[in-house]
């Protein structure tokens, strides 16, 4: 089931294809600032992003002192220590009480992030926050939000790091998609 038919590259859509097929997860970055002006961009993208009936339960904070960015990179005890190599984070959190879905909401906040970002020349990650642990006793959350001064009834999905490139990455081989993943009618 390699061959799907018209590809998103053939259609009008070749720019979000190349978009898609581009963004890679970075975690090595540039030692320079990501502009406030793309900063503002990528967060203006974030606050477009669909929620559940509208609701808009998810929060933003953005992350640029170093000492904070080196603190949230022990946030859990692997898998989060580029982050305080990033020029600069964002913390993605969401509001429980205002929608039951509130996880998909920030996780569609999240990817919109990311694809913003791409479409700057700006690299990311997602370093997942959400049910991690950074001790035996205390989430990861708990620990950011104590780091961040974030609200109680607020959960943290994931910090996001943004920064100019340092590393390249291929972009996807469609080769090697798994393409007996999909199934058309029924499984």
């Amino acid at each position: 089931m390699t061959d799907l038919g018209l590809t998103l590259k053939d259609s009008n859509m070749n720019s979000f294809y190349e978009l898609v097929k581009n963004r890679r997860s970075i975690r090595k970055y540039e030692d320079r600032p990501v502009e406030s002006e793309k900063v503002d961009a990528i967060l203006r993208a974030a606050l477009m992003s669909p929620a559940s009936k509208r609701t808009n339960g998810w929060e933003f904070v953005t992350v640029d002192d170093r000492e904070t960015l080196k603190r949230l990179s022990e946030c859990r005890e692997m898998g989060s220590k580029f982050v305080g190599d990033a020029p600069m984070a964002i913390v993605v959190c969401a509001d429980p009480a205002k929608s039951d879905v509130w996880f998909e909401d920030a996780s569609i906040a999240a990817i919109i992030i990311q694809l913003a970002a791409a479409d700057l020349g700006i690299g990311s990650c997602w370093v997942q926050v959400y049910k991690r642990m950074h001790t035996e006793t205390e989430t990861a959350g708990e620990y950011v939000k104590g780091l961040l001064g974030i609200p109680e009834g607020l959960e943290v999905l994931n910090i996001i790091t943004l920064g100019y490139k340092n590393e390249e990455r291929k972009p996807y081989d469609e080769e090697k998609l798994m393409y007996e993943k999909i199934h058309r009618g029924r499984f």
